[in-house]
């Protein structure tokens, strides 16, 4: 992963772990929790693709499970989110844009059901039952509702932010050079005719621009 996308993920799993356990896990909301994390990762892994989406998937889940008050086994967030960012970023367009709203919602909505059953079939693989006395029906209807509201107003925005990103110069991906043209901004520098200090440049030498930083 590239440090522009590093630090962008960072920063937004950072906060969305802060509002998910200061202020969505005391609403005291029937069922589920709203997963803001969830989004956050579904966000950015409709830009970046499926191998970043796994990658910022496990290291958000496993900042999760390691955030206080865990009360799960560590790694079990960990391994859902990196399952739903690669099954996420495998929808993403080959283009990285999406013609349609539509589409993050009812990726948002197969996440939200995948993610809850996905996190309860592998409670009951460490003995965790907790998914079968509040009701599974329940958590899976209560959490799609509450990431279905949540999203319009976040993965937007995280998308967004996500792009602006990709298309720094500076990431590679951006112009080809620094100077915004063909010529490179080394040639712009010396004119057509006498270099930077009067001396003849030679056209088959000369710099074409820099690629990558």
């Amino acid at each position: 992963m590239r440090i522009n996308r590093i630090l962008l993920s960072s920063a937004l799993v950072v906060i969305a772990l802060v509002v998910q356990v200061t202020v969505l896990a005391r609403l005291h909301l029937p069922g589920a929790v709203p997963d803001l994390m969830l989004l956050v990762v579904i966000g950015l892994t409709l830009v970046y693709g499926h191998t970043s989406g796994a990658l910022i998937g496990f290291g958000a889940g496993l900042l999760a499970d390691l955030a206080p008050p865990a009360d799960h086994a560590t790694g079990r967030y960990a391994l859902v989110l990196c399952v739903i960012g690669y099954l996420v970023g495998l929808v993403r367009p080959e283009s990285g844009r999406l013609r349609s709203a539509t589409v993050p919602m009812l990726v948002v909505v197969a996440a939200a059901i995948g993610s809850t059953l996905l996190y309860a079939g592998v409670g009951s693989l460490v003995g965790d039952t907790a998914a079968r006395h509040v009701g599974l029906t329940g958590l899976v209807l209560t959490a799609t509702l509450y990431d279905l509201l949540l999203a319009p107003f976040t993965v937007p925005l995280i998308m967004a932010l996500a792009r602006r990103t990709e298309n720094d110069p500076l990431a590679g991906e951006g112009p080809a050079t620094l100077g915004g043209g063909g010529e490179g901004a080394f040639s712009r520098l010396g004119g057509q005719r006498g270099g930077l200090f009067g001396r003849p440049v030679r056209r088959q030498g000369r710099v074409k621009g820099v690629r990558r930083l």
